[in-house]
């Protein structure tokens, strides 16, 4: 099956054109600067020269004509005709708890999608306007929805109720929901398959690190713990995002500051995490050589942001009652063994035996620790756009039966 995958941002859609059968992605792009002046599109086809077009993108709607008119390209393009095109897979970010697994997207979903928009203001409705302008131009193709958060509605209420009057979760819906549940998902997954062990046997850490970042307790193939929580905000360190705070700093430096809502907002998401911490970069990489020429606030930086993580293994390990496999996946999990080194130092006593020279120099998916260490340490690459495309033509295929 040829499945669309999209990924709608406020200003931006990333897309993969992907062959679900041969998993082999045939074209990718993205659509930068919609409704802003000089809209660019890159497309880059398998096998062919990436191509980069600036145009007037004034909406998701024209947007994603642009998508479809460089996939039909007879130069650029991968396919002859629209009817080529057997389903579309949109990522969507908040699915509340409506949503427990991928949709074939119908009415009803629509509905749904828009009575979830208070949770998520900033990403729901580029979601739905994707969805939209899809139907627009693909009126007869088949469309589903992949959910960042479902893969976490499997989480108990202890896990992911805060501390707060219970009428404030039936009123407003305010709990953990947690997010990159199909990198979670795939991840932990792809780690049984390398064990050759029963995935509903394991208990895993899967730790998805970039620029956003968050962990997950997944026990007998279900999501049981998630560091993010009502928003991405929660949890670990991350790139411009403080995670874990103390709540009443937030009132504390409104008052302090003289900052109104919008201003704090802003305080605590894009300029806080590695940026805020060491005034140099919100990038890992750039992070890490200040920490190899010795510049004090890039070390303090990667040491918060490593010992964070620390902290949630041992915290997850307990919640699950043992653990079997801690994964690294992302960006910064996949690409950085200091991070990686930091993380697994002294957890001998969780069966933790980091070799040293796979840390260093790992292969694909692979295993990192020891052939005596009791808890395998694993090396990932997440592929969240093949599992949206795999889920579309489950569902797809599932409809049509």
């Amino acid at each position: 099956m040829k499945i669309l995958v999209l990924n709608c941002g406020s200003s931006s859609i990333k897309y993969q054109f992907i062959d679900s059968a041969k998993k082999i992605v045939e074209a990718k792009g993205l659509v930068e600067r919609i409704g802003m002046g000089s809209a660019v599109l890159t497309h880059a086809p398998n096998g062919k020269d990436k191509i980069r077009i600036v145009g007037e993108i004034l909406d998701h709607t024209i947007a994603i004509e642009y998508v479809l008119a460089v996939l039909l390209s007879p130069n650029h393009g991968v396919i002859k005709d629209k009817s080529e095109i057997d389903a579309v897979g949109h990522r969507v970010v908040h699915g509340g708890e409506t949503f427990s697994g991928s949709v074939l997207i119908t009415d009803q979903v629509m509905q749904a999608l828009k009575d979830n928009i208070e949770l998520a203001p900033l990403h729901n409705p580029p979601n739905i306007k994707g969805i939209e302008a899809c139907k627009a131009h693909l009126p007869n193709t088949p469309q589903c929805g992949v959910f960042d958060t479902s893969f976490h509605t499997s989480m108990p209420d202890y896990a992911y109720l805060y501390g707060l009057p219970m009428e404030l979760y039936k009123r407003y819906k305010i709990r953990r929901y947690g997010f990159h549940g199909t990198s979670h998902r795939f991840v932990s997954k792809r780690c049984a398959e390398i064990l050759d062990r029963p995935y509903e046997e394991l208990k895993i850490v899967t730790a998805h690190l970039g620029n956003g970042a968050s962990m997950a307790a997944v026990k007998e193939g279900k999501s049981i713990d998630t560091t993010m929580g009502f928003t991405p905000l929660e949890g670990l360190l991350m790139g411009t995002r403080c995670g874990d705070i103390d709540p009443s700093l937030i009132t504390y430096i409104m008052g302090q500051e003289g900052l109104n809502m919008a201003e704090i907002n802003t305080l605590l998401n894009k300029h806080s995490g590695l940026l805020g911490l060491s005034g140099v970069s919100s990038d890992m990489r750039e992070i890490e050589e200040g920490v190899i020429t010795g510049d004090q606030k890039s070390t303090t930086a990667f040491n918060v942001f490593a010992y964070k993580i620390k902290k949630y293994v041992g915290a997850y390990a307990a919640a699950m009652g043992g653990i079997d496999a801690l994964v690294f996946t992302g960006g910064i999990g996949e690409n950085s063994d200091l991070v990686r080194e930091w993380v697994c130092k002294e957890m001998e006593y969780l069966g933790i035996n980091l070799d040293a020279e796979k840390n260093k120099n790992p292969e694909g998916d692979c295993i990192l620790t020891t052939e005596d260490s009791g808890t395998k340490v694993m090396r990932i690459r997440t592929d969240e756009e093949l599992v949206i495309a795999l889920d579309t033509e489950e569902i797809v295929n599932n409809n049509d039966n």
